[in-house]
Formats: C-alpha cells, sequence, structure tokens
C-alpha cells in the first residue's frame, strides 16, 4: 500500500515546485511585479481609506480618528436638489458614447481587415490610431478652436454657404454630441485594435471553406468574422457597461461653461467644485464610493447576463 502523505509534507513538496517553477520562469515573474506593486499601492491599499465617506474628516485627527456620521454624506448628496440632474447627465452621456461608440472600433476593425494592399492598410491602422495619443488638453483646444464662433473652422464654413454662425460649445444640447464624437475619433482606432488581434486569431480553415463555399465578402464577415469575435466583443461590453458611471473627468470639465453648464455638469464635475475645492472630502469620498458601487452592480449585473446568454463572461 502506498503511504499517505503527512499534510505539512504536501505543502512543503507544493512550496518546493511553486519555487522551482519561479525560478525557471523568473523574467516573466520579474516583469509582473511593477503593475503587481501598482495596483496594490493605488488600487487596493486605498480602498482601506474609504471609511472617509462615513466620518466627518477632521485634518488634525486624520482619517481614522475623525467623528463617526454614518451615512449622513450620502444623504446630504441624495437630498441636494442637483442629484437627479447629475444622475440624468452622467448617464445620458455615458449611455450614448457607449451606444454609438461601442459599435464602430468593431466596423472600423472589420473594415480594416478586408483591406488587401499591405501599404495601405498600414496607413490606414497608423492614421486611426495616431490620435489616441493627443492628450485630453491638447484634445479639448482643439475642438475649441475648430468649434470657435467667429474663426472655427465649423463656422468659416457655414459662412461660406451662407449660414450664421453657432456658438457650438455655448449650446447645451450640443454638448453630448460634441463630447461622444470627438471621444469617438480619438479612440476608435485604438480599440479597434483589440478586434484585430481577435480577427488575425480565426482559424484560416474557416475563411478557405467559405470561399470554397462561394460566401462573398459581407457572408464572410458574417458568418466567420464576426461570431470569430464575439467573445471579444462580450467581454469588452461587460467592461465598457461596468465603468459608465465613471465618465471621464478631464474633458468633460475643460469643455465646461457657464452656457451649456446645464448638459454638461456630472458627478465628477461636481464632485470637484463642492467636494475638493471647498475641502469637504468625506463628502466627495461619499459620491465617489456611491459611482463605484453603481459600477459595481452593473458590471455584476452584465457578467450574469452574458453568461446566461452568450456562455462568454470574465467570471
Amino acid at each position: 500500500m502506498r503511504r499517505k502523505l503527512a499534510p505539512h509534507s504536501k505543502g512543503q513538496g507544493f512550496l518546493k515546485v511553486a519555487w522551482r517553477n519561479i525560478m525557471k520562469h523568473w523574467q516573466l515573474h520579474l516583469l509582473v511585479i511593477p503593475p503587481l506593486l501598482f495596483f496594490i499601492l493605488f488600487k487596493y491599499y486605498p480602498m482601506a481609506n474609504a471609511v472617509l465617506a462615513f466620518k466627518d474628516y477632521n485634518v488634525i485627527k486624520g482619517i481614522w480618528g475623525s467623528e463617526w456620521v454614518g451615512f449622513r454624506n450620502f444623504s446630504l448628496f441624495f437630498e441636494n436638489p442637483l442629484f437627479w440632474t447629475l444622475l440624468k447627465n452622467t448617464i445620458f452621456l455615458s449611455g450614448f458614447l457607449l451606444i454609438v461608440g461601442f459599435p464602430i472600433p468593431i466596423l472600423l476593425a472589420l473594415m480594416i481587415n478586408e483591406i488587401r494592399g499591405g501599404k495601405f492598410k498600414k496607413f490606414v491602422q497608423l492614421v486611426s490610431f495616431a490620435p489616441y495619443f493627443i492628450s485630453t488638453v491638447v484634445m479639448v483646444s482643439i475642438i475649441m478652436m475648430f468649434l470657435a464662433p467667429r474663426l472655427g473652422f465649423a463656422n468659416v464654413a457655414l459662412n461660406y454657404f451662407g449660414l450664421d454662425s453657432i456658438n457650438f460649445l455655448g449650446e447645451p444640447g450640443m454638448f453630448r454630441s460634441i463630447y461622444v464624437w470627438s471621444d469617438i475619433w480619438q479612440t476608435a482606432g485604438y480599440s479597434a485594435v483589440i478586434y484585430l488581434a481577435a480577427l488575425a486569431g480565426i482559424d484560416p480553415t474557416l475563411y478557405e471553406a467559405a470561399r470554397v463555399d462561394g460566401a462573398s465578402r459581407f457572408q464572410k464577415i458574417r458568418h466567420v468574422d464576426l461570431p470569430g469575435i464575439v467573445p471579444t466583443i462580450v467581454i469588452i461590453l461587460i467592461l465598457n457597461v461596468g465603468n459608465v458611471m465613471a465618465i471621464g473627468f478631464e474633458k468633460v470639465y475643460l469643455l465646461q461653461n457657464p452656457l451649456n453648464i446645464a448638459n454638461s455638469e456630472i458627478i465628477a464635475t461636481y464632485v470637484y467644485r463642492i467636494g475638493l475645492l471647498n475641502a469637504n472630502y468625506s463628502f466627495a469620498t461619499a459620491v465617489g464610493l456611491f459611482n463605484s458601487l453603481i459600477n459595481l452592480v452593473l458590471l455584476v449585473t452584465v457578467n450574469g447576463l452574458a453568461k446566461r446568454f452568450t456562455k462568454n463572461s470574465i467570471w
């Protein structure tokens, strides 16, 4: 009969095997250390300070020594007359960006994948990918110059055709369109890279079979390309939906002005004005925690639906 190993012997054996694997692939483990430290120091460690949302923060007493006030900061936010306006603006802007911006990188990747000329294909990829490296401040400056009421290219073109100038950034109803379409122009090429990588992983024999069956390009895209990248599409969709409430602060804040504030004031900019500029850190933390909880609920819900209907999910 084989003798059973003691629990501590099994543990020692596991540690030896793990250490042997680490030493064998030490270069790969060394590469993991910097991002791991980044997430621990700047993502997970700050989570402990989320307790600030339930306290009346005092600089002298510190986070853990400040007075406990329970859900008072949350109540102040929920009872604020601007709460529903802020929530509506945030959801509408994020939803618009998700609905319009999510399919475009997929279509762009499918079109680039159909280009046969090697040099032209690289040129298209470069042109669509390059705007991603433009900083937010420079991007906002470009938008302001392009849409300037008097000397902006858009209004110069309108005047050329005999139309009146439009103060684009002064119209509240135009803010969401300006934000979303400029964001799509800037990020579509970068987002398409993920789908191009997924398309490159499709089995070439499927294309050969489609060609033998006489499938057109559209049929090949419909029956080979799209089914091949569905898992990637589902994962990216889950991550995007889980980030709905965390829409970028910098660009919205820089495009804001007193004329479009009705549609441009979102939760992130409100927290900056009321919570941070007024040094009300407990209130700012409470609103941030509320945002994170909404994102978590959306992430779990969409992941569950995707797992049920498409068999693809994050976990």
